[in-house]
């Protein structure tokens, strides 16, 4: 059974729910398609995130993330649909998406997407001597 590119973002129970804590994945290897010309766009993808009750399983994020490789849109479009995409799907009480997309024409574009839950409140940080 091979896997293929699928739109599909399993999740799984937060198995720590009374504790606010981070989830960081870096995702080097993002390819989609430049919608102007078609071309390839390479980014890399850090996804950060409070879980709330529910967190994203990682071969799911794999291949939904292979889903972009033969579809077109701008950077800005491409990171947002992604957050959306993991927050509807999830429900954090905060996410963040860095998306650092690769030099094209002399540019570099780095689009940060973020979602909040309203309910939530970012604990202080804290300050050791």
């Amino acid at each position: 059974m091979s896997t293929q590119p699928s739109k599909n973002l399993d999740t799984f129970e937060n198995p720590n729910r009374a504790r606010d804590y981070t989830i960081r994945i870096r995702i080097p290897e993002f390819t989609c398609l430049c919608p102007k010309t078609g071309q390839p766009d390479f980014a890399e993808l850090l996804l950060e995130y409070v879980p709330e009750a529910r967190c994203v399983e990682l071969k799911s994020l794999k291949t939904y993330i292979w889903s972009f490789r033969e579809e077109g849109g701008f950077h800005e479009a491409m990171t947002n649909r992604i957050l959306g995409d993991l927050v509807a799907a999830t429900a954090p009480r905060f996410m963040r998406l860095t998306a650092e997309f690769n030099v094209r024409g002399g540019i570099y574009t780095t689009v940060v997407a973020e979602h909040r839950d309203p309910a939530w409140e970012a604990p202080r940080p804290v300050s050791l001597p």
